[in-house]
Order: C-alpha cells, then structure tokens, then sequence
C-alpha cells in the first residue's frame, strides 16, 4: 500500500477530535480547525465531526488574547479519540508537564492520530512522538526546535500530513489543513463548499510555505537588506539588475552579494529568482492566466526559460502543476452537485 492510500485510509477513519490546549494558546488557530468541522456538519446535513477541548486537570485555560474558555474534560476521563490536536501558544517550553507528555505518548501506543496547530509540535517533539516524520511548527520557534531536535524532518511548510501526524503552522493555516482532511474523508466538493461559505479565496495545499519575516532572519539591524528585499517583491515582472539594487541602498555590487551570502545564503540573483517563481507558482494555482502570461508577469523573457527554471526548483513542469491543480478540483466519484443541507446521495 502506498503512503498517499495509507494516509488517507487513516485520515478517512477520523470522527472524534480532542483538542488539548495549553496555557496562552492561540484562540485564532483554534478557531481555524474547529470551524471547518462545523461547517462540514452543517452542509452535509450530518455528523460528520464531533470535538472535545481538553485541558490536562480539566479547569479553564487562558488563550494568549485573555480569554478564559471551559474545557470539557480533563486527560483523565477524555473519551476516545481518533486525533488528538495539541494547540499551543505563547510561551510553549514553560507549559510541558510530564503529564501532559506521558499522556500524549499514551495516545500514541493506542495508535490515535496526533497533531499540533502554532506551536503545539514542540509537545509532540519533546515526547519524542516526531521523530523521522516531517512536520512544521510556527516560524518564530522554528530555528530552534530544529536546533533541539535534529532527528525529526522540519519544515517551514504553513501544514504536513505525514501517516498519523498532522502538524500546522498556526495562524489561519488550519483552515486550510482541516479542509484538506474533509477533502480526503469527504471529497473534493464538501471542501470547496465550505471554503466558499468562508469566502476563502484559495486552499493552500502542504506545499505552501510560511512567510517568515525577514527581520526575523537577518536581525534588525540588516535595514538595507530588507529595503533591497523590498524592492525585489516590488518589481516582479520589470526585474531589475543588481547594479540598479546596489544603487538604491549606496553600495557596491561586491557589498550587497556579501551581504546576502551572509544572511540568506545565496547571490541576490538566486533570491530574486526564487521570489519570481514563487509568485509564478501562487498564479498557476490561483488564477486562469495562461502559461506564456505567468511567465510575462513574473520577468521572463521566454516560456522555455520560465520552464526550465521552474522546473529545477519544484521539480515539475508549469503546465504538470497547472494540470494537478486542475484534477485536484475535480470532484470525487460518487460525489454529486452541491445542495444546502446534503451534498450526498443516499439509496
């Protein structure tokens, strides 16, 4: 069996979903991976997903906004789950217990699928539950969860579904994972529908990649980095040459390649492709603009070039990532037209 169909069989079993929150989670992630399930049962006309929040002794817990918000249950008397989220916050390294970590461990030998949503992953990692599986976590604690935990696959992905983890980023990001495993159980359209109902434009699929901010990598001190940075997001489809982005900031071209050799770790030649590509890739996905006019509006001469180039960073051709997302719309058999209460039929 392949690890697509394995996921997927795994993901298809999901009903009952525990969220443990820990001490100033994040109300917005929370609320990004409940409200999908929501929907789901509200459009279909059935129970598709029951929730219960957790805490690890059961009283309230205080969001990282100053909210105080009742749990249902505490780990002790949890009623059995198919996934487990862990959702966390501000300040995560100071809410571990050993409790908590014996639990999450626990869940695992009984096989319960795990997941994290902001910074949550650091529990999953610090019970040794991530190791050898790709997963991500919020930027501003990943430079060093991968210093503390070599052996597990980070990424700077918004989600990963890898076998029985499931890790997201944060944010507004679990929407877009949620909706991912209603479109595995439930089918493409039910997916759709319920972002359409969330007026959310577009479902970013586990390739999307979180935007740190720069400042956060060069420090805050690297301003004329950032103003160059800038002027490259500026002028995707005019590109302008690196005497010109030298010039802008008064220094030399030598100046200015150091610079990025030293913070980003490549020629400014390099960044300023691969923030061209990543726009042309966000327009493939999301619009209907011909090939020939992704490359035009991303700075490329030719299509054969944008193609040559695309294909080196993402390993697929522009039109093969055009078709996947094509087919990736299309709904699942059996699925039929989207209805109000019931997008199933039933004999």
């Amino acid at each position: 069996m392949s690890l697509e169909r394995k996921q997927e069989n795994q993901i298809g079993k999901m009903r009952k979903i525990g969220f443990l929150l820990q001490p100033n989670f994040t109300m917005l992630a929370l609320s990004s991976a409940i409200e999908p399930l929501r929907m789901a049962n509200q459009l279909s006309g059935q129970v598709l997903y029951e929730w219960t929040t957790v805490s690890e002794n059961g009283g309230s817990v205080t969001a990282s906004d100053g909210l105080n918000i009742s749990v249902d249950c505490s780990i002790a008397d949890v009623p059995q789950f198919d996934i487990l989220i862990v959702c966390g916050g501000v300040g995560i390294k100071h809410t571990v217990t050993k409790t908590s970590l014996n639990w999450l461990t626990h869940l695992a030998r009984t096989k319960v699928m795990l997941g994290s949503i902001c910074t949550g992953s650091y529990l999953l990692a610090k019970a040794g539950l991530l190791d050898g599986y790709n997963c991500t976590i919020h930027w501003e604690l990943l430079a060093s969860w991968q210093e503390e935990f070599p052996f597990i696959n980070s990424s700077n992905q918004l989600y990963m579904l890898d076998r029985d983890r499931l890790t997201c980023s944060g944010g507004t990001a679990p929407i877009d994972m949620m909706l991912q495993v209603i479109g595995k159980s439930h089918g493409k359209e039910l997916m759709a529908a319920i972002s359409d109902m969330f007026t959310h434009e577009h479902i970013r699929d586990d390739s999307s990649l979180q935007r740190i901010p720069l400042q956060h990598i060069v420090g805050a001190t690297q301003s004329k980095l950032q103003d160059v940075v800038s002027l490259m997001e500026a002028n995707l489809e005019e590109v302008l040459g690196l005497d010109e982005l030298a010039d802008y900031v008064h220094l030399s071209r030598r100046q200015l390649e150091r610079l990025f050799q030293k913070y980003l770790h490549c020629s400014p030649y390099r960044y300023y492709l691969q923030l061209r590509l990543l726009r042309a890739r966000q327009l493939l996905k999301q619009t209907n603009m011909s090939i020939i006019e992704v490359a035009i509006a991303c700075g490329f001469v030719s299509t054969p070039h944008f193609s040559k180039c695309y294909r080196n960073s993402f390993k697929i051709p522009p039109r093969d990532e055009r078709n996947f997302q094509h087919n990736a719309a299309m709904p699942a058999a059996g699925e039929t037209s989207f209805g109000m209460t019931n997008i199933y039929e039933h004999n």
